[in-house]
């Protein structure tokens, strides 16, 4: 039998786009007010790698990714994804997101993304909420699964991901160190 271990603390990430920068930087100031500062911003960057969410929230989105400087339990990544759907709401006009909010986060062998969308290659957490291991970090760099997004996959995301993984990686030695 395996010993039951307490997992390390992992490096809250979320993506928020939008089609307006200001929707953008409101979503980034509550989700900093909420989950404390913030170690790593993206550029502005073009989500265009898909045209799934036009219908609802029309062309032209916009994304950022965050990364913050408090480490988290793995365990509350659900609590968090409640969280930010509740957050979407808050800029609903007439039914129709104009925020999307996705977290997830970085460990030193994988980026994991929250979903409320079941698939074969989620699983279930809680409260229907589901988790993907969407990079794994071998060779010494992030990379793609077969069902990885096309945005995440590119070499770009996994650039922006392993600098995220760094950060990480310099928090959890100055942890050991204390």
């Amino acid at each position: 039998m395996g010993e039951i271990k307490t997992p390390e603390p992992v490096k809250l990430i979320c993506s928020i786009f939008a089609g307006q920068v200001k929707l953008l930087d409101e979503a980034q100031g509550v989700l900093e007010w909420i989950f404390g500062p913030i170690d790593f911003l993206s550029d502005l960057l073009p989500f265009d790698h898909t045209t799934y969410y036009e219908p609802e929230f029309g062309p032209g989105l916009m994304r950022r990714i965050l990364a913050f400087e408090r480490l988290i339990d793995p365990g509350a990544l659900a609590d968090i994804k409640r969280t930010t759907n509740n957050l979407e709401q808050r800029w609903e006009v007439n039914g129709r997101r104009r925020v999307n909010i996705d977290p997830g986060y970085v460990c030193l062998g994988k980026l994991v993304l929250a979903s409320t969308k079941d698939h074969s290659h989620r699983i279930y957490l809680r409260d229907g909420i589901y988790a993907e291991v969407t990079l794994r970090f071998q060779g010494g760099r992030f990379q793609p699964w077969d069902w990885t997004y096309p945005d995440y996959a590119s070499p770009a995301y996994c650039a922006m991901f392993e600098r995220i993984r760094e950060i990480y990686r310099a928090q959890l030695r100055a942890k050991r160190e204390e």
